[in-house]
């Protein structure tokens, strides 16, 4: 399905037409040069969650967003919702991480496509590593992989993984793909995981492959990311206001391992809130709630502590990412936001 087939839902007609009219005050496409605020690369979470999760929409807006000058697309994963679970409403009907990448990419040319995340414990090294590699391939060189060990015991029942010694199985976890992607042959011999000698193609487009973020707040994890790493990506949890807290840990981990800390990517998902404030625990206004000002600025001040990209992602905002959201009112909702918070508006 495609902008202008008389088959599209009225509900995307509607939406497609407003996101095809221009951000307030965009600047001419031809001079933009690669879009930032501040120091902050922005990004937008794919329609992957809730009522918005069609196939239309994950089109359009990933049509749209490339439009707008985002320059990262993001889904992520949730296996099972337990029996009796009060889990957040975006976790309720999520489609899977790498086949809505992969639709993605089909219809667009530029913007990145990134997991955050995957959960290396559900998945073996080997299958990941040609999904990961086919969708490098698929998307010309555009895939950021996100990966993450897991936290829910029913989501470890279900994939039959051990919660045990997750962290120490993550670093040969990172080492199984990037051995599988490179040239030759590979093989390796470790605690947890083997590859029999051979090789695994089509090669990723990416040399070496596509960039491994890894998420985590724990101190060990934060240290395991800037020792293996090529960078941070932060959780819905995250305390944004302490940000600079990890990445300092981050950065030392980095510099102790004799690696480059300047460059490690830090990847934080922007759980916005367009609107009224909502105040956190201590009372004071969340980071990235209220109105587009603030949203923006507050992006800006992320960029000061180290934040080398935001992505806006409104799976988490109920009116859109709620299965049992008004599916038109939570695309336009979704709609106006992607444009009044474009990088080029």
């Amino acid at each position: 399905m495609v902008p202008g087939d008389s088959s599209m839902t009225a509900a995307w007609a509607a939406a497609w037409r407003l996101l095809q009219q221009p951000a307030p005050k965009r600047a001419d496409p031809g001079s933009v040069r690669p879009v930032r605020v501040g120091q902050v690369n922005l990004g937008f979470g794919a329609p992957v969650s809730g009522a918005w999760a069609t196939p239309a929409n994950l089109a359009s807006f990933a049509i749209a967003a490339e439009q707008a000058g985002y320059t990262t697309l993001w889904s992520f994963q949730r296996l099972l919702i337990p029996s009796g679970s009060s889990m957040d409403p975006v976790y309720q009907s999520v489609l899977d991480p790498m086949a809505a990448l992969a639709y993605a990419a089909a219809v667009t040319s530029r913007i990145r496509l990134g997991v955050a995340l995957i959960n290396m414990p559900f998945v073996s090294p080997g299958y990941l590593a040609k999904q990961a590699a086919s969708l490098d391939v698929l998307s010309a060189g555009r895939h950021d992989l996100g990966l993450g060990i897991g936290w829910m015991p029913e989501e470890f029942a279900l994939t039959g993984a051990s919660m045990s010694r997750r962290g120490a199985r993550a670093g040969e976890y990172v080492a199984v793909l990037r051995s599988l992607w490179g040239a030759g042959d590979s093989e390796y011999d470790g605690e947890f995981y083997q590859i029999p000698r051979g090789t695994m193609a089509p090669k990723p487009v990416q040399p070496g492959g596509p960039p491994v973020l890894l998420g985590g707040m724990a101190q060990a994890a934060l240290e395991r990311i800037g020792q293996i790493a090529d960078g941070w990506l932060t959780s819905s949890r995250t305390d944004l206001s302490k940000i600079g807290a990890g990445i300092a840990v981050i950065r030392h981990a980095a510099s102790a391992a004799g690696r480059d800390p300047d460059a490690l990517r830090i990847v934080c998902r922007g759980v916005v809130r367009a609107g009224a404030e909502v105040p956190g625990r201590d009372g004071s206004r969340l980071l990235l709630s209220g109105s587009y000002e603030q949203i923006r600025a507050d992006a800006d001040w992320l960029g000061q502590q180290g934040v080398t990209e935001i992505f806006y992602d409104l799976n988490w905002d109920p009116q859109v990412g709620a299965p049992d959201a008004d599916p038109a009112a939570a695309t336009s909702r979704a709609a106006e936001i992607l444009q009044a918070l474009s990088p080029v508006a």
